[in-house]
């Protein structure tokens, strides 16, 4: 049985990935549509600035760290989100270029993908 602990930090994720996902989404949508950068490279920047604000939302919120090593923490932190970034370009790469699906969508479902990568890793590792 799960711990209610471990449970309600990752309900606490993933409401901070919603937020984040809103910077993600957001932010893509203006650098690909408006400003016509790459697909991938409005993905990562993207991608790059929800890492930014879910990391302090989850510091504070999901894992109350108190931890003085904030540069360490950030760092790992980006660290995994950016092995995550890998994660999510080639699911968006294997929907999207593949399988044609529709861009948008295909980056629904790399989200979702790399919130199970993101957790895990930052609970059991950076947050612990």
């Amino acid at each position: 049985m799960l711990n209610k602990a471990f449970l309600w930090k990752f309900i606490k994720f993933c409401l901070v990935g919603g937020s984040g996902m809103l910077v993600d989404f957001g932010s893509t949508y203006v650098c690909k549509e408006w400003l016509k950068i790459n697909k991938y490279i409005s993905n990562s920047i993207g991608f790059v600035l929800a890492a930014t604000s879910n990391f302090f939302l989850n510091r504070l919120w999901t894992f109350q760290s108190k931890d003085a090593q904030i540069g360490v923490q950030y760092f790992t932190f980006f660290v995994i989100s950016l092995i995550g970034l890998g994660i999510n370009n080639a699911v968006i790469y294997l929907l999207n270029g593949k399988l044609k699906l529709n861009f948008y969508f295909s980056k629904l479902i790399a989200v979702g993908v790399v919130t199970f990568w993101n957790f895990f890793m930052n609970y059991f590792f950076n947050f612990k």
